[in-house]
């Protein structure tokens, strides 16, 4: 089992979409200072890299320790491991102090999450009233026509049994997932927002990214392997149909983001 977990940590520090510099120059455009921002659920640490070049200071945090491990050394973030169920006292402990933090971040993760409890201590972390809150999620990738017919059958039929039910809030493009925020400055509303991620991959690469799913390791626990031949024979048909190696490979981002408002 633990094998299992770091070969998924492993593929998901080299497979998984790098977020455009848009998304983040957008969200960092809504918080009035960049002095501190929590990013919840790091994983690889992969937004938190990203969020280090604009903030002078990174608390990235997450509950597997096998994730941290891939996450990039940079000098202004710290990595905590924390436990699936922070109190405020070990929040205010190891995290932040109260109403210290400018902006709070979710990269493909806010799905999982206890929604009543992490609101509450991104309510009591953020600075009042302009501290601000973003969560996004990626949809499935889009790559040509003929790929994109293999994978949502692949997507749809075979592999859905094996996703957790939360997997619906991220295909519904966090569109019905509860964010009860105020719309930040600029805008009337608190998204979904639209941006796409553009990766370059090559086959290998796609089945990495495919490997790295949670719905991948379940079904491997269970026994089923989802890359099964017939799968990835009508894969690499469909990919090297017009004979081009290295392929763009877009995945669609969707942003929820909300001010926190002053609290009563």
């Amino acid at each position: 089992m633990a094998d299992l977990f770091l070969n998924q940590a492993k593929q998901y520090s080299a497979s998984r979409p790098r977020y455009p510099d848009q998304l983040f120059e957008f969200i960092a455009s809504k918080t009035p200072s960049h002095d501190l921002v929590w990013d919840v659920g790091t994983g690889s640490g992969q937004a938190a890299a990203a969020l280090a070049k604009i903030y002078k200071n990174v608390i990235a945090t997450d509950t597997s320790p096998k994730q941290l491990e891939f996450a990039p050394k940079v000098p202004n973030i710290r990595y905590q491991c924390t436990s699936p169920k922070l109190s405020i006292a070990e929040l205010e402990e190891n995290i932040a102090a109260e109403s210290t933090v400018d902006l709070v971040t979710i990269a493909q993760a806010l799905h999982w999450f206890d929604f009543p409890t992490f609101y509450q201590q991104v309510k009591w972390a953020l600075k009042k009233p302009n501290g601000v809150i973003a969560a996004w999620c990626y949809t499935v990738p889009e790559i040509n026509p003929s790929l994109d017919a293999v994978f949502q059958r692949f997507y749809k039929v075979d592999s859905d049994p094996y996703w957790e039910p939360e997997r619906k809030l991220v295909d519904n493009k966090y569109e019905t997932i509860d964010f009860p925020f105020e719309p930040v400055d600029g805008v009337d509303h608190t998204g979904p927002f639209q941006f796409k991620a553009e990766n370059v991959m090559d086959l290998e690469g796609f089945f990495t990214y495919i490997r790295s799913w949670s719905s991948y390791q379940t079904a491997k626990q269970k026994g089923v392997e989802l890359l099964n031949e017939n799968v990835v024979k009508d894969f690499t048909s469909a990919w090297n149909e017009d004979g081009i190696s290295k392929k763009v490979v877009t995945s669609p981002i969707h942003l929820r983001i909300g001010k926190v408002g002053n609290l009563h």
